[in-house]
């Protein structure tokens, strides 16, 4: 033992020092969590400046654009987690399928949402975009952030 209470053989601490680096799934858990968040404080934000400009029909462009937006990339981590414990063909499956189903249910939403006047089309648009760069941003952050062991 050295005078820190580690072992000559572990030179940074002992086995239960690297536990919580141990998990597979924190770098997902994490992005998805810090991407939640960048969505609220998105969405608080752009709520702020485009009822401001454009009233009740500029909150609901920006709520509908946060939901788009920021579910179409939360939701593929998600799935990502959902599957984790599965094989690599199944979680490449179940990602690839959610994406086209994602992709469907997006083209079917906005073909409706282009007969509807209750929302405001500019906050609605700046929203989705802000919405899908932030979050995605955020969780490459998150992920590339976490500390997690690659050899055990």
């Amino acid at each position: 033992m050295k005078p820190n209470g580690t072992d000559a053989n572990t030179p940074h601490g002992t086995e239960s020092d690297y536990r919580e680096y141990e998990d597979p799934q924190a770098p997902l858990k994490r992005a998805l969590k810090l991407g939640g968040w960048a969505l609220v404080a998105l969405t608080i934000v752009s709520l702020a400046v485009w009822g401001g400009m454009r009233d009740l029909p500029g909150i609901w462009g920006v709520l509908l654009g946060s939901a788009i937006g920021g579910g179409f990339v939360l939701l593929t981590v998600v799935s990502v987690l959902l599957t984790s414990n599965t094989t690599p063909a199944t979680t490449m499956t179940v990602v690839l399928g959610s994406w086209l189903v994602k992709l469907l249910v997006l083209m079917g939403l906005l073909a409706w949402l282009r007969t509807m006047t209750f929302y405001d089309t500019a906050a609605f648009a700046v929203t989705i975009i802000a919405a899908l760069v932030v979050v995605l941003a955020t969780e490459v952050w998150g992920i590339m952030t976490t500390r997690t062991l690659y050899v055990g």
